[in-house]
């Protein structure tokens, strides 16, 4: 008998919390779901985001540059909101990837590369 994954869950480096929390619900859509002074659950359809406080020193690097892939049915209709959060700009949309994807991406507060993708049918 084997074990389903049923989701990942990604935990992203933060440096300001209450920041970031306002950050993904105005430029993404997700919302506070629960969490503490260092540490917050975020989440929007079936998808979760943890963020979590790092001081950003020798002993505890906030380090960014963390890549998370957000798969979607529907690319145009999620850029179209993005566009209208003011999350990204026109061009930022690439169709037709070599790798057989249509996707757009941009960076959170800390580095944080977040990328929305869908296969080309």
């Amino acid at each position: 008998m084997s074990t389903q994954l049923k989701h990942l869950t990604p935990v992203l480096p933060s440096n300001d919390i209450k920041r970031d929390i306002a950050w993904y619900e105005k430029y993404l859509g997700f919302k506070y779901n629960m969490g503490q002074e260092a540490y917050a659950v975020l989440h929007r359809d079936n998808q979760w985001i943890h963020l979590q406080w790092h001081a950003n020193t020798k002993d505890d690097p906030l380090l960014g540059g963390s890549v998370i892939k957000i798969v979607v049915d529907d690319i145009q209709h999620i850029f179209e909101e993005m566009l209208d959060r003011g999350s990204i700009s026109k061009e930022k949309l690439i169709m037709n990837t070599p790798w057989g994807t249509h996707e757009f991406g941009l960076y959170d507060l800390n580095k944080n590369a977040i990328f929305f993708v869908t296969d080309v049918d």
